[in-house]
């Protein structure tokens, strides 16, 4: 999901509670705080040496454990005004893709991609996935899609001297 498109549904939704589902069925606590914006730009090179250039903007959640119980999660309303307030200091790209970061004791450190959003009278939750790393050069490695390749063929495929890595 872009920012833009981000922005815009937390605009038109702002008398609701924003909660995160950051895998199925388990929620950032309610006692979360938004604890950095990150405009990043990633220039990159990939396995087969190809290039790539965009930018993204990274949105920071903390689960304060000051506030561990609080039962009243953050409303929209308040989290687009942290967010316009963040655009107003450092502007954020309207274009790049949002992520999400978190962590928690029983989840790992991870960027979390936007993969859908509900509604409900009271609430606007915003659901993210983590997405598998992969190989950007498939064709240069010689690497066959998941669904054909045998894994003794793909790992083949980049062995050293296969132009892969």
């Amino acid at each position: 999901m872009k920012t833009s498109e981000f922005l815009s549904i937390l605009q038109q939704h702002q008398d609701k509670s924003l909660l995160f589902e950051y895998t199925k069925n388990k929620f950032v606590g309610a006692n979360y705080h938004i604890t950095e914006v990150k405009n990043i730009t990633v220039d990159s090179v990939d396995c087969g040496a190809g290039t790539d250039f965009w930018k993204e903007t990274v949105v920071q959640l903390w689960e304060s454990p000051k506030e561990i119980g609080k039962r009243d999660f953050m409303s929209v309303y308040k989290a687009l005004s942290i967010l316009n307030k963040v655009d107003r200091i450092k502007p954020m790209q309207k274009d790049a893709e949002v992520k999400f970061e978190y962590s928690n004791d029983d989840f790992h450190t991870a960027q979390l991609f936007v993969d859908d959003y509900t509604l409900d009278e009271k609430r606007l939750i915003i659901k993210l996935s983590v997405e598998k790393t992969d190989c950007k050069a498939k064709e240069t490695c010689g690497v066959e899609p998941a669904s054909t390749a045998s894994p003794i063929e793909t790992e083949a495929s980049c062995s050293p001297g296969s132009g892969c890595c």
